[in-house]
């Protein structure tokens, strides 16, 4: 029998019970929190042992030289791991460091004078930013203690599509949801309000055409063109990066637009040394009664690591800036996050997470949408969806690298599973049903960072097998995709005030479709990114280049066909990307610009249809960024604009035809401000994104607001207001579903929301 289905928000599955969720996070925690009670009674001595593990006095010869060559000796000799910002060297020597030293007196010799903060911890010497004068956190020889250092994320290449959301950024924004999380960048979109059906455009580029992972781990999470594809908690988020357009060849396969790497905690990044600690936090928001709260435990001891985190929300729905509440927009979240992690005497270090999401509760018929005119009066406003996202991870580091030999071997497993009540024609006399649609990975890599005086080289072998199951009463389907890829990248200092950065990765691919016909391809990718300081210490240039081979990409679930004609089969997917710019600093002000663009050649968008199941099309995203911003002792200013033009198939792009494609682009303009007065503890700050009218899109102009205060004699404690869309705008996101159509009622955004926060750590 055919389905009954028109493919269109409406896929009919085989019902499927509820099944338990949190059963590997419980598990994980479990551990975590028995091995706390084990641990309690210890000597806390064994803190002393364990630095001692990366503390000893060694043998340091590292002459005056460029800072990024002196840092990857220090690296060498020290036998710790080194993370450095790309811009932190730029035309900066280093001092010479000569004799029997600890590492962190040789570090503080190293950088003596050049007004750069640092930190040794866990094996890691993270190196901060050029301090200005006065700064309490510029290096100085001797015991080098130092104040306020500056947590640096990722090793990415330098380029114009560089992009480093720190621990400090997110603690700044409090992010209720993704779309906080990317707040304050123009040339990245999030489309809906609602946190299960969100989805992340990178210059317009969908996320699921960019490389995205977290803690490493791959991501295939096209469930239902309805809903989100990365659900994520951002209070369980210590760093995000992205590369827009160009991005390295170690970033994983199929970075067709760039790529997105989400990091979750850490305990090490909560203690500087062995102990236990923990936290409660909770907020309300006034505008729909929601209240979160969240209770973290963690802990070192002697080379061992635990935390165990949970968040649970629960709330109405919201009112837009119209005054009237959003249909199926209330809070029903859980959400965790199990790590354990040991390293041993040698340095080696294993560690395993389990990180899950799960989302339940009443949501519009097409989650993504506010409402459609003219559906058949069978389909109620709201049903329930029931959203679980999973994500397990093992690695295998060494702290203590030497040279040619600092390993890094991942071995993941994500999982998204949707299950929502379809509801058909009357005719049919059957009753509403649930469904489920599935998407897994099972992916890893091995990979080896080979150190040497003008840089390093990463090389190494990854691989994924996903699959993608609609488990359908009328049309069941599967498709599945298994890639092995090779890749290699070097990132140099080739010469002063020049930095390199290039790759190339070949990947094969066996690809089956619904049918259980396969096909095998093979292809190859390279990119070249760099940086050349044209004016010392004032002006930098930017440039990038990429091509990309991403193989067949899977289906969705919720459309997919067991009668799909694939013919000779789909087309493997492709890309060229690249980006130009400028960057000029002086004191403390700092103004950039770049132009880019992105060109996907044959990306797969199929449809429901037995003849359309390898269609695809052409895009093209291109445009420019520009903004400025001053910095100050306590504070700083920002501002920034993008200009992004998406074509479909040489057309204007639309959010339908862009479903799993591209969201259309337009002018967006973002504004952030923030001061501390430090003898006050009391922060405050604003926002701003303004999009002007585009096409048929309406235009917008939002403003928020928030004051923090942590007590100078209890910093243990938090106090936060924020006022979301101070001035009640009604709008929608312009990456929001169908705006441009005159028969949708798109998913509004929140109206005024005063919210607020407390928090305790311990």
């Amino acid at each position: 029998m055919r389905s009954p289905t028109c493919r269109n928000g409406n896929t009919f599955l085989k019902a499927k019970g509820r099944r338990a969720i949190g059963v590997r996070l419980a598990a994980t925690t479990a551990i975590v929190g028995l091995s706390s009670l084990a641990l309690m009674p210890l000597s806390p001595v064994s803190a002393q042992e364990r630095t001692s593990r990366v503390s000893n006095a060694r043998s340091f010869n590292i002459p005056s030289q460029p800072l990024s060559s002196a840092l990857n000796a220090f690296g060498r000799q020290s036998g710790l791991q080194v993370t450095l910002a790309a811009a932190t060297s730029r035309g900066v020597r280093s001092s010479p460091v000569r004799g029997t030293l600890e590492p962190q007196q040789a570090l503080a010799q190293l950088l003596s004078g050049t007004g750069i903060s640092y930190q040794i911890s866990g094996g890691t010497a993270v190196i901060g930013s050029a301090a200005s004068a006065g700064d309490s956190g510029a290096a100085v020889a001797g015991d080098g203690t130092l104040l306020e250092p500056i947590s640096v994320f990722g090793g990415g290449s330098p380029g114009a599509g560089e992009i480093q959301i720190s621990a400090e950024d997110l603690e700044q924004k409090n992010p209720a949801s993704v779309a906080d999380v990317f707040s304050g960048q123009p040339g990245i979109a999030v489309g809906s309000s609602l946190p299960m059906s969100q989805k992340v455009y990178v210059h317009g580029i969908e996320e699921t055409n960019l490389a995205v992972t977290i803690d490493g781990s791959r991501q295939n999470n096209k469930v239902f063109h309805h809903a989100g594809t990365n659900l994520i908690d951002p209070s369980l988020l210590k760093a995000v990066g992205v590369d827009a357009g160009v991005a390295p060849a170690d970033a994983g396969p199929g970075a067709l637009g760039g790529a997105i790497a989400y990091e979750t905690k850490d305990a090490r990044d909560l203690l500087d040394g062995d102990g236990f600690g923990g936290s409660i936090s909770s907020s309300y928001n006034f505008n729909s009664d929601t209240v979160t709260t969240g209770l973290t435990a963690y802990g070192l001891h002697e080379g061992l690591e635990f935390l165990g985190s949970f968040n649970f929300g629960n709330g109405n729905d919201f009112t837009a800036g119209n005054g009237k509440g959003v249909q199926g927009t209330s809070t029903d979240i859980l959400s965790g996050l199990g790590k354990l992690a040991y390293e041993f005497e040698s340095g080696d270090r294993v560690s395993i997470s389990h990180e899950r999401v799960h989302d339940d509760a009443p949501r519009p018929y097409r989650a993504n949408t506010g409402f459609i005119e003219g559906r058949p009066e069978w389909e109620p406003r709201v049903r329930d969806y029931k959203l679980d996202r999973q994500n397990t991870v093992f690695t295998y580091t060494d702290s203590t690298p030497e040279g040619w030999w600092d390993p890094k071997l991942v071995l993941a497993y994500s999982k998204t599973e949707l299950e929502t009540p379809v509801y058909l024609n009357p005719r049919f006399n059957i009753p509403p049903y649930n469904g489920i649609g599935t998407t897994e990975s099972f992916n890893g890599k091995f990979e080896n960072k080979f150190s040497f005086d003008i840089g390093n080289i990463v090389a190494g072998i990854d691989f994924y097998s996903d699959k993608a199951e609609l488990e359908d009463m009328f049309d069941p389907g599967t498709e599945k995709s298994r890639n092995v890829g090779i890749y290699t990248q070097a990132r140099i200092e080739p010469w002063d005030r020049t930095r390199l950065s290039f790759g190339a990765r070949g990947d094969t691919q066996k690809f089956t479709g619904t049918t259980g016909e396969e096909w095998s391809h093979s292809g190859f990718s390279g990119n070249i990114s760099g940086e050349y300081d044209l004016i010392e210490d004032f002006l930098i240039a930017k440039a990038g280049y990429s091509h990309v081979w991403a193989g067949i990409p899977l289906a969705e679930n919720f459309i997919m066909n067991p009668n799909w004609d694939y013919g000779s089969g789909p087309k493997p997917v492709t890309s060229d990307n690249f980006n130009v710019g400028l960057e000029a600093t002086y004191n403390d002000f700092t103004i950039e610009g770049s132009v880019f663009q992105t060109n996907l050649d044959d990306a797969r968008s199929p449809r429901y249809a037995v003849l359309r199941g390898i269609e695809a099309h052409d895009v093209r995203s291109r445009g420019f960024e520009i903004g400025g911003g001053y910095s100050w002792g306590d504070g700083s200013f920002k501002v920034k604009y993008a200009n992004i033009d998406v074509e479909i198939d040489g057309n204007p792009a639309d959010s339908d035809l862009g479903t799993y494609l591209a969201a259309p682009g337009g002018q967006f303009i973002t504004l952030q401000a923030v001061h501390t007065f430090t003898d006050w503890g009391v922060t405050v700050g604003a926002d701003a994104e303004l999009a002007p009218n585009y096409r048929a899109y309406k235009g917008y102009e939002v403003f928020n607001a928030f004051v923090e205060y942590k007590p100078p004699t209890r910093p243990n404690l938090t106090f936060r207001a924020d006022l979301k869309n101070i001035f009640d705008e009604t709008y929608s996101d312009r990456a929001t579903y169908g705006q441009e159509f005159g028969t949708v009622t798109p998913l509004y955004e929140q109206g005024r929301a005063f919210m607020l926060t407390a928090k305790a750590t311990f």
